[in-house]
């Protein structure tokens, strides 16, 4: 599974509004966008890490190194 849709299958999850997730990282909406439509996008490691942080996972999860989304 690619990052992009661990990402979106998480928001998805924790019914959490993509919109709200790039307002408060400070990224476009249209980048979920992007993802839904292509989920093997590239995203790039500062926004990812803002993504992991929002969410309260581990950036490994979203990578997909690990199962286990808990921080350590």
């Amino acid at each position: 599974m690619e990052h992009t849709e661990r990402i979106l299958n998480i928001l998805k999850e924790r019914n959490i509004v993509p919109n709200h997730v790039a307002t408060a990282i400070g990224i476009s909406d249209s980048l979920f966008s992007k993802w839904r439509a292509k989920p093997t996008s590239k995203v790039s490691s500062d926004i990812l890490v803002a993504i992991a942080d929002y969410l309260d996972c581990s950036v490994d999860y979203l990578l997909g190194r690990t199962e286990d989304p808990e921080l350590k």
